[in-house]
């Protein structure tokens, strides 16, 4: 069964914040990442950089494509995941990989990312695309411990949550907006069971407007800060 944790609908300025830090280890310094695919870029300002200097055109889909990889490796981040972008030849669909830190987990958890920066709802064959991301992992992201997200910029559809449900894999979803805003995050039985147990998913609204809204995760009631 698919898990969607309960939104909190208000955020509570005052509220003790949970941090990661405490629970940070040096296992994550162990792992051997793959070579990054250009040393042209490692992250948005050097894309944007990179891009201007050789005219690409922002309508392409390289450019939009590996934008919106940038801008989820940084929307990650303010809920915890440190993440880097591999992606390339026989990546299996994987665009970012990393660490999660989170007081549910003893040790990090490893993370596959698939970026899908779609103008409509992603389908449900999506999901089967990322189940083979677990197949085609590096090294250190096998075995136990290991998450593997889809992220795209529309909400989860029917077909894709249900399909998440019935996977064998720990898997979510994240919705991830174009400019980094991220509302909405769900995940399976599967990951719960492989340290997501207990994690709630709320959202945040910034001086109380919705549109200013983002998610953001609890443990034990009080809010998880990176």
């Amino acid at each position: 069964m698919l898990r969607l944790p309960p939104p909190i609908r208000h955020f509570r300025p005052a509220q003790q914040l949970f941090c990661l830090q405490k629970y940070t280890t040096n296992a994550s310094e162990e792992l051997a990442y793959p070579e990054h695919q250009t040393s042209n870029h490692h992250d948005l300002p050097s894309f944007l950089q990179y891009a201007s200097r050789t005219d690409m055109d922002p309508r392409s889909t390289t450019y939009v494509g590996t934008h919106y990889e940038y801008t989820v490796q940084t929307a990650l981040s303010r809920i915890g995941l440190s993440l880097k972008r591999i992606g390339g030849k026989s990546d299996y669909g994987i665009d970012l990989i990393g660490t999660w830190n989170l007081p549910s987990s003893l040790q990090p958890l490893k993370v596959l990312i698939q970026c899908k920066a779609l103008a409509s709802k992603a389908e449900p064959k999506v999901v089967r695309e990322l189940e083979g991301a677990f197949v085609g992992a590096p090294t250190g992201w096998r075995g136990a411990g290991v998450l593997g997200f889809l992220v795209s910029k529309k909400p989860a559809s029917k077909g894709v949550r249900e399909a998440l449900g019935r996977s064998r894999w720990p898997m979510g979803y994240v919705l991830c907006e174009d400019d980094g805003k991220v509302l909405q995050m769900l995940w399976n039985k599967r990951a719960e069971q492989e340290g997501l147990e207990g994690i709630g998913v709320g959202l945040k609204y910034a001086g109380g407007e919705k549109s200013e809204r983002e998610v953001i995760l609890t443990w034990k009631g009080e809010t998880i800060k990176d």
